[in-house]
C-alpha cells in the first residue's frame, strides 16, 4: 500500500502511520460522512509521537495485514494526534475514564457516526484488540440500539460540567489545607509524591515553593528540595546532554520513559529557577544551564521555534539512545573506577539487557578535581552518544509549549544574568507573534512546514500571555503587554461564558465537538482555565481593568470548594488564592537606569512582585503614569493602586517588598 489519507499530513505522529494498512483517516468531517453514509462505525486511535506503547501497539496490530483488513472492513479509522488536538483527546479521554476509571496512551475509542463513544480502551495486544472489535462488530449488526443507549450514557457523563455555582459570599480557599494534603503523600525516602511510576509535577513543586518562602515553612521546603536533588541524581535526568525524561517508571527516579517533552523541560527550569534563587545550590544552576542547552540543542528550530519532544526509542528499542554497556563506557573512561562508582555502572548492566543507565550513586565530592575529571569523563560520553541514531523528533511546533518555554527562558535570564537567554526568548516570541497569530487576532494552535493550522485553545492563550507579561518584565517594552491585553480580551470574547463564569477550553468560533470541555484541574502542565485567571489579574495590575478582576475573583470563589477538596490536582489555583492573601506587589521603575535596577531585584525569589517599568516617558501604561523625573530612576512599591514614596536603591526597595 502506497498511503492513506494521512499522507498530506504535517503532524509526525500521523505521518508514523501514513503508511500503515489500516485506511486512516485524519480527524475530520469527511471521516464522519463516509461513516454515516455506510453505517459504519468509527475508531478514534489517539497518541502521540514519542509514546512508546502507542509504538507498540501500532507494530503489533496497525501494521498487520489482517487486523487492518478487519478495521477497514467495518469501521471508518481515524488517527488523532493529542497535541494537535488535546480537544478531540480530552472528550474520550473522559470517555474511557467513565467506563474503566483510568486512562493513558494510546488511547482506542469506538463511535458513532455522530462521534458518540460506545466504547473505549488504552493499550491492546493484538489477539485481544481483534477480539474486542468482532465483540463490537456483532453488537452493532445484532443490537444497535443498545450502543446507541451506551453512547447516549457516555455522552452524557462527558457534557456533565465539573464545577459548581459561584456564590459571592464563598471565601477564598484555605490554601493551608491543600498544602497539608500534598504533604502528607511526600515521599520522605525518594522524593515526590507518589508510588511509581513518578512524574516531576513541576505544578505542585512550584506552588510549594512559593508557599514555604512566603510562609517560612522550612520543612516544606526542604521537601521540595530533596525532590530537586532526588531528581537531578537520577536517571530522570539526562547527565550528559541535559533535560529531564518525561517520567520514572520506579520511585527511586532512576529508570527514566525515556521520551523528553518540551513542556516538562520548560517548566522545570522554571522551578530549577526559582529553587536557585531562594538556595544558591551550584547544582540547581547547572540543570538550568544543561537544561536550555538541550532545548536549545535539539528542540529549536532554524526559525527559532521550539519543536514538541523526543522519542523514547531509537533503533527500534526504548533507552538506547541513552544507556550504555560497561564495556562501552570501559573503552572511553579506561581503568579509573571513579566514574564507574559515581553513576553507578555494573560489568553486568544496572537496567535491562545488560545496559547501564546513569544515575547519581557515589558519594558527593565537590573538590575541584573530582568534579572536573567526572564532568571531562561527560563529555566524552556525550560525544560518542553523538554519534549514534538519535531518537525521533516530533518537529512541529505547538504555541502552548513555546510559550511555556519563552517564560522559562525569562525566569532563567533573571537567574543566572545570561543575555544570551533573554535574546532567545524575544527571538521565540518575534516567531509565534509572525507565523501563529490568525488575521482575526487568534492564535493557532500549531506549525510545521510553513503551515499554522488547527485554532489555538485556551492553553495556548493563557500560556502566550503569560509569556508576553513575562517578556515585558525583562525588556519594559510595551508592545509585548498590548498583545498579551488582545489575547486576554480575545478569549474573553470567544472562550469565556458570563452565564456560568466559566472559560472554556475551545473557542466558541471553532468546531463543535459533542462537548465543550473546560481545563480547571493542573495536569502535568498548569490549569489553562488557573493560568488565564492569573494572567487576567496581572493585567489588571498593570491596565487598570476591574472588569478583569471580577471574572478572575469570581473564578477563584468558584473553585475553592473544588481546590480544598482535591488539594494536589488545583496546585496553581492554590498559588493565585496564596498571592492574592496579601502578597501581590506591584515595583515600578522609572529612568535611565531602570532595567538595571530591576534586573537586580528580579534576581531575588519575589512571589506576586509584577514589575513594570521605563527609561522615558514614552509610554501608555496607567501604573506608570506621573512617575518619571529627568535625571533620576526612582523605585516604588506598589500594592491595591497604592504606591508608597520613591527610593532609589535597590536595598531600600527590597526592604520595601519584603
Amino acid at each position: 500500500m502506497d498511503g492513506n489519507r494521512l499522507n498530506n499530513e504535517t503532524s509526525p505522529y500521523l505521518l508514523q502511520h501514513a503508511h500503515n494498512p489500516v485506511d486512516w483517516f485524519p480527524w475530520g468531517e469527511e471521516a464522519f460522512s463516509k461513516a454515516e453514509k455506510e453505517n459504519k462505525l468509527v475508531i478514534i486511535s489517539i497518541g502521540y509521537s514519542a509514546c512508546h506503547w502507542c509504538h507498540v501497539m501500532a507494530h503489533e496490530s496497525f501494521e498487520d495485514e489482517q487486523v487492518a483488513e478487519v478495521m477497514n472492513n467495518h469501521f471508518v479509522c481515524i488517527k488523532v494526534d493529542r497535541e494537535e488536538r488535546p480537544d478531540v483527546d480530552k472528550i474520550y479521554m473522559e470517555a474511557v475514564q467513565l467506563l474503566s476509571g483510568q486512562g493513558g496512551w494510546p488511547l482506542n475509542c469506538v463511535a458513532l457516526p455522530n462521534g458518540q463513544p460506545i466504547w473505549g480502551g488504552t493499550y491492546f495486544p493484538k489477539e485481544t484488540w481483534v477480539e474486542v472489535l468482532h465483540t463490537i462488530i456483532k453488537l452493532h449488526e445484532e443490537e444497535p440500539e443498545k450502543l446507541v443507549a451506551q453512547a447516549q450514557y457516555l455522552t452524557n457523563g462527558i457534557r456533565q460540567e465539573p464545577f459548581v455555582s459561584s456564590k459571592a459570599d464563598q471565601e477564598l480557599m484555605d490554601v493551608e489545607t491543600i498544602v497539608s494534603q500534598i504533604t502528607r503523600d511526600f515521599d520522605a525516602y525518594h522524593g515526590g509524591f507518589t508510588k511509581a511510576p513518578k512524574f516531576p509535577m513541576p505544578v505542585v513543586l512550584n506552588f510549594l515553593l512559593t508557599w514555604s518562602h512566603l510562609r517560612k515553612d522550612t520543612d516544606t521546603q526542604r521537601q521540595v528540595c530533596f525532590t530537586l536533588d532526588k531528581m537531578y541524581e537520577g536517571g530522570i535526568y539526562d547527565h550528559l546532554g541535559g533535560g529531564f525524561a518525561r517520567y520514572a517508571v520506579d520511585e527511586k527516579w532512576f529508570a527514566p520513559h525515556f521520551e523528553k517533552m518540551l513542556y516538562d523541560n520548560a517548566q522545570l527550569i522554571e522551578v530549577y529557577s526559582n529553587a536557585f534563587k531562594i538556595t544558591g545550590d551550584k547544582r540547581y544552576e547547572q540543570v538550568i544551564r544543561q537544561s536550555i542547552a538541550f532545548v536549545m540543542r535539539e528542540l529549536r528550530s532554524e526559525q527559532e521555534g521550539f519543536y514538541s519532544a523526543l522519542d523514547a526509542d531509537s533503533e527500534g528499542q526504548e533507552g538506547k539512545y541513552y544507556t550504555w554497556t560497561y564495556e562501552e563506557v570501559k573503552a572511553l573512561m579506561g581503568p579509573d573506577q571513579r566514574y564507574f562508582e559515581y553513576y553507578g555502572i555494573q560489568p553486568a548492566g544496572n537496567w535491562a539487557d545488560g545496559r547501564n543507565i546513569l544515575s547519581i550513586k557515589g558519594a558527593s565530592n565537590s573538590s575541584e578535581e573530582f568534579q572536573g575529571a567526572i564532568h571531562a569523563s561527560n563529555q566524552k560520553l556525550f560525544a560518542k552518544r553523538q554519534e549514534r541514531t538519535a531518537p525521533g523528533l516530533d518537529d512541529k511546533i505547538l504555541t502552548a509549549w513555546n510559550g511555556l518555554m519563552i517564560k522559562s527562558l525569562a525566569v532563567a535570564y533573571t537567574t543566572l544574568g545570561e543575555e544570551i537567554y533573554r535574546r532567545q526568548a524575544i527571538k521565540s516570541m518575534t516567531f509565534l507573534l509572525d507565523k501563529l497569530k490568525a488575521a482575526d487576532g487568534g492564535l493557532f494552535r500549531s506549525y510545521k512546514n510553513g503551515i499554522a493550522k488547527v485554532k489555538g485553545f485556551l492553553d495556548d492563550y493563557a500560556f502566550m500571555v503569560e509569556a508576553l507579561i513575562a517578556l515585558y518584565e525583562i525588556t519594559f517594552d510595551e508592545g509585548y503587554l498590548q498583545e498579551a491585553k488582545a489575547l486576554a480580551d480575545y478569549c474573553l470574547r470567544y472562550f469565556y461564558n458570563p452565564a456560568n463564569g466559566m472559560f472554556y477550553y475551545m473557542p466558541s468560533n471553532g468546531e463543535q465537538l459533542i462537548a465543550r470541555k473546560t481545563e480547571l484541574q493542573d495536569n502535568v502542565i498548569p490549569s489553562s482555565v488557573g493560568v488565564m485567571v492569573h494572567n487576567l489579574l496581572k493585567l489588571s495590575r498593570l491596565f487598570y481593568l476591574p472588569e478583569y478582576d471580577q471574572v478572575a475573583d469570581t473564578l477563584l470563589c468558584t473553585i475553592s470548594p473544588l481546590a480544598e477538596k482535591y488539594g494536589p490536582h488545583h496546585a496553581h489555583w492554590a498559588l493565585l488564592a496564596l498571592l492574592q492573601q496579601g502578597h501581590n506587589r506591584e515595583v515600578v521603575v522609572m529612568g535611565e537606569k531602570a532595567p538595571a535596577l530591576a534586573f537586580h531585584l528580579q534576581q531575588k525569589f519575589l512571589p506576586g512582585v509584577l514589575f513594570a517599568g521605563a527609561i522615558d516617558t514614552s509610554n501608555s501604561l496607567p501604573l506608570l503614569k506621573n512617575r518619571f523625573k529627568a535625571g533620576r530612576t526612582r523605585i516604588y512599591i506598589c500594592h491595591n493602586k497604592t504606591c508608597q514614596l520613591p527610593v532609589e536603591t535597590t536595598e531600600e526597595a527590597l526592604n520595601l517588598i519584603v
